[in-house]
């Protein structure tokens, strides 16, 4: 049964903007600290409740000269931009299983800025995940689960880990749409799922959905009208690829007055449209679509993309040629 009506507003909402760390994988996470001041500001003036930083990534794994400062989020960087962060909005970094030194590079959560950590893994590392989050949570952050790619995990293996997740403390565990490969009523399918789960161990379901099919923002409010909580957008949808779920769109459905939009616009003109003029490239576009049709990872289409390529047929025959079994 959907929730709420239309003179409702539900407490219960949280905004998370990714855009430095989703849309980061499009510039190589070589953002100005201009840029990420002035989104920090325009954030918390629209109401945003948590500002995703970037990747906690190894440096042992990923040369630092080869990324921006949000590869890698140190906390120096973060409290350059923010300080100690006296609004209300929380500060948030993502964590992959296997790309992090999470018992180095974390320090307690009472001397960082840092609110929430994220906590991102395939399904074959869950039990990894387990182990990055009881940690984390033990240092005093707030954790979520992000299980990737669930379009092509059996039902039964996706309930076994919501199971596993359950008897963790983790706070939130999100439905990735990696691929863009869902449908509104795949959303339906999986929010039910994970809120049987979340609502018998007090847990929240966030949504972190992509934009292949053009849908990214129906299926986040789609998860949003099953009682999901936890809705991630990225201004102009910038993002990996095909990108997210607008922020702008979202605020704007949200018709909540915690919320406003004009701070977002302001920033849009200012900084959105000349980085888009340099020539950092995102968005909805056909080798995009195939790839979400098609239930596979996008690393193909980005490829395309960088390479300029606009012969589309060739491109979707030879994805066809290689779903072929």
């Amino acid at each position: 049964m959907r929730k709420g009506t239309l003179l409702s507003v539900r407490k219960d909402i949280r905004v998370v903007d990714a855009t430095i760390r989703d849309g980061g994988l499009c510039n190589n996470f070589e953002f100005s600290d201009e840029f990420v001041k002035e989104l920090y500001k325009a954030n918390i003036k629209a109401g945003i409740d948590y500002m995703e930083f970037g990747y906690k990534a190894s440096k042992k794994l990923f040369n630092v000269n080869e990324f921006g400062k949000w590869k890698f989020c140190d906390e120096q960087d973060i409290r350059s931009i923010v300080g100690d962060n006296v609004s209300d909005m929380k500060i948030s970094v993502m964590a992959d299983v296997g790309r992090c030194d999470y018992k180095t590079d974390f320090l307690p959560a009472s001397e960082s800025v840092i609110d929430m950590v994220r906590v991102a893994c395939y399904i074959h590392q869950i039990p990894a995940a387990v182990e990055m989050i009881e940690y984390l949570h033990d240092l005093g952050y707030e954790t979520t689960c992000n299980i990737m790619a669930i379009s092509q995990i059996g039902a039964d293996n996706l309930r076994e880990a919501l199971e596993m997740l359950c008897e963790t403390p983790v706070d939130i565990i999100y439905i990735v749409d990696s691929y863009g490969s869902l449908y509104p009523e795949n959303i339906e399918k999986y929010s039910k799922m994970y809120l049987e789960y979340a609502n018998k161990s007090n847990k929240q379901i966030g949504i972190h959905a992509h934009n292949n099919q053009n849908l990214a923002f129906a299926n986040t409010i789609e998860a949003l009208s099953y009682g999901v909580s936890y809705l991630d957008s990225t201004v102009q949808g910038m993002g990996r690829g095909a990108g997210n779920c607008a922020s702008e769109l979202l605020l704007g459905f949200l018709r909540n007055p915690k919320y406003s939009l004009y701070p977002l616009l302001t920033f849009i003109e200012n900084y959105m449209v000349p980085l888009k003029e340099s020539g950092v490239v995102w968005g909805y576009d056909l080798q995009y679509l195939f790839t979400g049709q098609l239930n596979r990872h996008p690393r193909s289409a980005i490829k395309f993309t960088n390479e300029k390529r606009k012969d589309y047929c060739d491109f979707y025959k030879d994805l066809l040629d290689d779903s072929v079994f």
